[in-house]
């Protein structure tokens, strides 16, 4: 990860860190994985999954186990 990368995390909201870490730690997760997880409410995980890919350090693609969901993880390449 760039410094520029720790840096912007270290201006983010806990909530946003809290999901970060979790994602470091536990590998990717659905959206209701990191709720359960974080035992955060369903619309701060989302702003805070937002603001963790406005700066590009996490990453979104399809669950294939229901299509429907998402599964985040981190950017690996930042």
């Amino acid at each position: 990860m760039s410094r520029d990368s720790k840096e912007q995390i270290q201006d983010l909201p806990p909530s946003a860190k809290l999901v970060y870490k979790v994602l470091e730690y536990e590998g990717s997760a659905t959206q209701s994985q990191l709720i359960e997880e974080t035992r955060l409410s369903e619309r701060t995980v989302r702003y805070a999954l937002g603001e963790l890919q406005s700066i590009d350090v996490v990453e979104q693609e399809i669950y294939f186990a229901d299509a429907r969901k998402r599964l985040y993880s981190l950017n690996r390449t930042v």
